[in-house]
């Protein structure tokens, strides 16, 4: 008498679902990704506080604001703080503006730390006409 299992039918049924597969993928339909559009909005906000990171990495902090416009050079670890002070209410977008230069890093870590702190973000672009 022999205590190990057939496991030969099992490779069989494995061999034989493995082929049906091959020959089914290709004919199931590829999937598509819709990808956000940048969009050109027509409405510009009188008030918001745009975050400035330059080429040489310096982070600039400044309110956009008729009445009384401010900037500030801060560190990257103070930019919540100032933020929060520079916002009149905390409805306030906020903006960042980044050279083309900047590691991709920082903008993500600046967007990152905004978005803690409850701010609706956003990324200023060049508009297509002007590129």
């Amino acid at each position: 008498m022999v205590n190990d299992i057939n496991v030969v039918p099992y490779i069989d049924v494995m061999l034989v679902l493995l082929v049906i597969f091959m020959v089914t993928a290709p004919l199931l339909p590829p999937t598509q990704i819709e990808l956000p559009t940048v969009g050109s909005s027509k409405q510009v906000d009188n008030e918001y506080v745009e975050v400035l990171i330059q080429a040489d990495n310096e982070l600039r902090v400044r309110r956009m604001n008729a009445a009384d416009p401010s900037e500030r050079t801060i560190a990257l670890g103070d930019l919540t703080a100032v933020v929060r002070e520079m916002r009149a209410q905390p409805t306030t977008p906020v903006v960042i503006s980044a050279d083309k230069s900047v590691r991709y890093e920082l903008v993500v870590n600046a967007l990152d730390r905004l978005q803690r702190i409850g701010a609706r973000v956003g990324l200023m672009v060049k508009p297509e006409s002007q590129r």
